[in-house]
């Protein structure tokens, strides 16, 4: 039975035993983020009841409060773990669960116009394991930078199938490492569509909206 934790006391035990520096948007090392800090707004997030959309025994699912695409989600554990690093294969069937879940939120939106992806990033901003299940329209007014995009559309975007499959057959999630994920971000636009290289976000996303 999984024993649901308020947003304090995740924070408190995902900070123990996990050493990570932290950054400010400046780039100077600050100190490791609390119940208050920024990174931590997922935490915070699943208990606005203006935000979740589902709410289990294992799972809270939430609406992404800058959504990159026309539907975007997370689906966030209630039990503490900060990232893909932190998994064991114990954590099999609660991957499992959350991909589930994943793939009924995408049923229950599918359009004949767009698909969704279900998968992590791997180097993501924000504290707490989240699984993003957005739709490939990437229509939205909140993906404003090529990082943005790249994060959805390079190899920073793991795959949920993938990933559980790693972790079943090696007991961990092997992820790319930081500098890796930097040139993902930072790799020219390309309509992941068809190809075509864009020269700017606005073009970018113009020229998907003739896909949709």
């Amino acid at each position: 039975m999984t024993v649901s934790l308020t947003s304090r006391s995740i924070v408190r035990q995902m900070s123990k035993g996990v050493k990570r520096e932290c950054e400010d948007e400046a780039g100077n090392k600050a100190k490791k983020p609390g119940i208050g800090h920024w990174a931590n707004g997922l935490i915070t997030a699943m208990e606005d009841p203006n935000l979740k959309v589902l709410d289990d025994d294992q799972v809270v699912v939430i609406k992404d409060k800058y959504p990159k695409a026309k539907f975007h989600f997370l689906i966030l554990p209630k039990i503490p773990i900060p990232n893909l690093k932190a998994l064991t294969d114990n954590h099999l069937d609660l991957l499992q669960h959350m991909h589930e879940v994943g793939c009924k939120i995408s049923q229950e939106n599918q359009h004949a116009k767009h698909k969704f992806r279900l998968g992590y990033h791997a180097e993501p901003s924000m504290n707490h394991l989240h699984l993003h299940v957005i739709s490939d329209d990437f229509c939205s007014d909140s993906l404003k930078t090529k990082k943005h995009y790249n994060s959805f559309t390079t190899d920073h975007f793991m795959n949920s199938a993938k990933v559980m499959d790693c972790l079943k057959k090696t007991g961990k999630v092997t992820t790319p490492s930081r500098g890796d994920c930097e040139k993902f971000l930072k790799q020219p636009l390309v309509c992941f569509k068809c190809g075509e290289n864009m020269a700017t976000m606005p073009k970018l996303k113009e020229h998907l909206k003739s896909h949709v």
